[in-house]
């Protein structure tokens, strides 16, 4: 299961995992919301509430997760005002539900009060399977498309450089 998190300065691709949490909330994609930025961490309110889920304080660069609390996702790409080094710590406990190769970077663009939208870019396992599509009769806008065509570049473009 992907998503694409779309900000008006930067786009990035989640790879969500298979927790109970993570298909709630990409059951209920797409998202529109307005960033909040607590350091090297942007999170939005999602107004879904996930009840099952294991919390923790433990985080890395690159970690999406649900804040229960909040009823947020939250992105980190870096120290957090609790950190005592380079990485990331929550406010308090998160649901993790997924990973990211975030540019912190580019992140640190993305201002409070900036628009925020997440699309799901892969359907659910389920109807993989089932063969239905995942949103019948959902079709991208061209922002969208250019959204994912430029992120996906972005992201082979790494993946070369890397190989260099």
């Amino acid at each position: 299961m992907q998503a694409s998190f779309q900000t008006p300065t930067y786009n990035f691709i989640v790879d969500f995992n298979s927790s109970r949490a993570a298909r709630e909330i990409v059951r209920s994609l797409p998202l529109d919301s307005q960033i909040s930025v607590w350091g090297d961490e942007i999170y939005f309110k999602t107004g879904i509430r996930v009840s099952l889920g294991q919390d923790t304080t433990d985080v890395n660069i690159g970690d999406v997760a649900y804040w229960r609390e909040g009823q947020c996702l939250c992105v980190f790409f870096g120290a957090t005002p609790l950190s005592k080094g380079d990485k990331p710590v929550p406010a308090s406990g998160v649901i993790l539900i997924g990973k990211t190769e975030i540019n912190p970077q580019e992140a640190r663009q993305i201002k409070e009060g900036d628009p925020i939208r997440v699309v799901q870019i892969t359907p659910p396992e389920e109807e993989i399977r089932t063969g239905q599509p995942a949103v019948p009769n959902k079709k991208l806008s061209q922002d969208e498309i250019d959204a994912l065509v430029k992120q996906l570049l972005e992201e082979k473009k790494k993946k070369q450089e890397e190989k260099q």
